[in-house]
């Protein structure tokens, strides 16, 4: 495998993969901010210029998806333009980058889960950043893969399944819309993923989604979660269902973010568990 960067690992998805790989024959250089800062070409060539590198893997992102519509300049900083320059600095040594992406390049009104080759049309500034990202990232020739994911969950960190727990411990009543449907998704999982096709990727080169399996609305996936979380002595607030447009937000969200994994279980044999256990996975986790 030899020596691989991964940046982002102050993040859940970056800290995740950098705690898988202690596992591998896998080298990894994690830079802090200090060392390679994300908002600056110039120090990412340096940090890149000071390595022996075999391989990138970009788990960082700008991913506050209301806040990117009044900060429009970092967000494309960190999801468009880093993304260009970590892949012109793989180009220049002949070395593979691993890119994680986002169901929000999608505008949410496909009727079914999103393929890879679905047109893309992002409804706000992080989709579009992100899309920027991407397609920065083909334009230079590089070999990559390109893993669009959705709706993380983690133990730890600030994701849906911690908010849900932290609010229901404050409130008797939570309103949650039910009108936007998706994949829920392990951050655990998805690391996992990343470092397989790391291992797997040879001469392959395009675009996967990994989530996990089976879709749910994000009511759906609250109930659930204070469900499971009653087993841990969690006492479950009431739960409302709401319309998107009850909730308004700076940001657009797509109605569908399901997407489809055919594709990365056909390449590199990735079969994704349920929604549901990794669930409870990670509440066992977050309670231990």
């Amino acid at each position: 495998m030899g020596r691989w960067l991964v940046t982002g690992t102050t993040g859940q998805l970056g800290g995740a993969v950098a705690e898988l790989s202690q596992d591998l024959d896998f080298e990894i250089f994690c830079p802090t901010r200090s060392e390679m800062d994300l908002s600056d070409p110039d120090a990412i060539r340096a940090s890149m210029a000071a390595q022996n590198l075999d391989g990138v893997i970009n788990c960082a992102a700008y991913t506050a998806v209301d806040k990117a519509e009044s900060d429009a300049e970092i967000a494309h900083a960190v999801n468009g333009t880093a993304p260009a320059i970590l892949a012109e600095e793989c180009a220049r040594r002949s070395i593979p980058i691993i890119h994680v992406s986002t169901d929000y390049v999608f505008d949410g009104t496909k009727q079914a889960p999103y393929d890879e080759d679905d047109p893309v049309n992002p409804l706000g500034i992080y989709g579009m950043t992100k899309l920027a990202g991407e397609n920065a990232i083909r334009a230079t020739g590089v070999q990559h893969a390109i893993v669009r994911t959705a709706w993380l969950l983690d133990p730890k960190g600030r994701n849906f399944l911690t908010t849900m727990l932290r609010l229901g411990g404050e409130r008797d009543e939570l309103q949650i819309v039910s009108d936007q449907v998706g994949n829920p998704t392990s951050v655990g999982d998805l690391a996992q993923a990343v470092l397989t096709i790391a291992q797997q990727l040879r001469d392959k080169s395009g675009t996967w989604h990994f989530v996990n399996q089976g879709e749910a609305s994000w009511f759906e996936l609250a109930a659930y979660i204070f469900k499971q979380a009653e087993k841990f002595g969690v006492r479950a607030p009431q739960l409302t269902p709401i319309p998107t447009t009850s909730y308004p937000t700076p940001a657009r969200r797509p109605a569908n973010s399901r997407l489809a994994t055919r594709k990365l279980a056909r390449d590199f044999g990735i079969e994704a568990q349920s929604w549901q256990h990794a669930v409870d996975s990670i509440l066992e986790e977050h309670f231990r």
